[in-house]
């Protein structure tokens, strides 16, 4: 059995054939937990879920991308919705009524993303620092509804990693580093903070050997953030069922077998996330 920590069946790429591909991935044993990027796909995430009894999860948050920050404009991205993506603020009320359906298992994705930014640097401030606000507000909806989180951190691990340390007082951060593309040493820090590292079909594209190889194996949690970063072996779009291919990649990285790669990071999956 293999659990696919992030996936986003939720998103438009699946519109036609949803239920065929977490079909698929029951009768193979694959269980997922399908990830919001904002209110409409966390919502949807919700409602997908609450049709399985088993093996479907859903995960409530708004990610920085498309927070409205009024200072870029983002791109839309077909494969994820069907209308007009439009910038969000956060509204923690509208997430904690998903939360009344016992399927939210995390408040995520939620983080930092600094790849599109503003050209000055006096907007790039201001941009960060909404963007840590927006994070702060959904780690204290989190810390209300004891759920850990699913963090998105793009080129700006160091200001995560400090965002975390000095903010949200007395809560003890359970999640995970989603598709987490660090150094050694932001993953140590996140490590020491309790943090699971995810790693999923970025590891066939960027050197991540060595830090998987001192990661220990039971910190570590496997995903595919389908319907991207598609495994080599495959072509097209991503789906929970290539989650072996991200399993195998670490058995072979960490010289470990299959089923032990298996095992343990099932169980770290069932332990974070309550399932």
């Amino acid at each position: 059995m293999l659990i696919d920590t992030h996936a986003h069946l939720n998103f438009n790429a699946y519109r036609a054939d949803l239920h065929k591909v977490i079909q698929r991935s029951l009768q193979s044993f694959v269980w997922l937990i399908n990830v919001g990027s904002q209110y409409e796909t966390s919502k949807k995430a919700v409602k997908i879920a609450e049709q399985y009894e088993k093996g479907v999860y859903a995960s409530i948050g708004l990610h920085p991308i498309h927070l409205d920050t009024g200072l870029v404009k983002i791109k839309n991205d077909n494969e994820e919705t069907l209308i007009k993506t439009r910038e969000e603020s956060f509204n923690s009320q509208k997430y904690k009524e998903l939360n009344r359906s016992k399927k939210v298992v995390a408040v995520g994705e939620i983080g930092l993303d600094y790849w599109y930014k503003p050209k000055t640097k006096r907007k790039q401030e201001e941009f960060k620092n909404r963007q840590k606000e927006a994070l702060i507000k959904q780690l204290e909806l989190a810390k209300e509804l004891n759920l850990p989180v699913i963090f998105h951190c793009r080129m700006a691990h160091d200001d995560l990693l400090k965002t975390l340390k000095l903010q949200v007082p007395n809560f003890k951060f359970r999640g995970v580093i989603h598709c987490f593309t660090g150094n050694w040493q932001q993953a140590e820090r996140y490590l020491a903070m309790g943090l699971y590292l995810g790693f999923n079909g970025i590891i066939f594209k960027l050197d991540l050997a060595e830090i998987i190889k001192k990661t220990p194996l039971e910190k570590i949690l496997i995903e595919t953030d389908c319907p991207y970063l598609t495994p080599p072996l495959m072509e097209g779009r991503n789906e929970p069922l290539y989650l072996k291919y991200v399993a195998e990649r670490i058995a072979e990285i960490k010289k470990k077998s299959y089923k032990e790669i298996a095992e343990i990071t099932t169980r770290s999956a069932k332990k974070l996330f309550n399932l």
